[in-house]
């Protein structure tokens, strides 16, 4: 994944249905070569699926998995790559540059534990992850559950 691709991911996070034209347009390719772009980021499982999120949905979202992921990174990882692939993955709500012991802490939300395996896994052989400690949110915070 370069920079080309994670552009195209941010522009794909704000508009899902946008056209292969526009899209190449926006980051300077063909419609053809966008086209291949986002193809190939689906069959490498960057991309893993497009749904209609609703108002509703975005107020009382409290479906799946909350989770916080202290992340270690490899000796040979560099910081930027890893920040970029990370926040790259619809799953992560933030990611924090921490002291400590681990180098990043993510906040993520998966739809159940298969999901949230996936997301380890992506983050250990594309983002640079050498280390991972996950540990589950048992409730919401509060202001979901006023």
């Amino acid at each position: 994944m370069d920079d080309l691709d994670s552009e195209i991911l941010d522009i794909l996070r704000r508009d899902g249905r946008i056209s292969f034209s526009a899209l190449g347009a926006a980051v300077g390719l063909s419609t053809n070569a966008a086209s291949a772009r986002v193809r190939k980021l689906e069959a490498s499982g960057v991309i893993v699926g497009y749904r209609a999120v609703l108002a509703d949905d975005l107020a009382s979202d409290t479906s799946g998995l909350e989770a916080f992921i202290d992340v270690r990174l490899r000796p040979d990882a560099d910081s930027e790559t890893f920040m970029r692939a990370a926040t790259a993955e619809p799953e992560v709500r933030d990611a924090a540059h921490v002291t400590g012991p681990y180098d990043y802490l993510l906040h993520v939300r998966v739809a159940d534990t298969g999901r949230l395996n996936a997301l380890l896994n992506r983050l250990k052989t594309r983002a640079g992850a050498g280390q991972t400690q996950t540990r589950l949110a048992l409730r919401a915070p509060a202001e979901a559950q006023e």
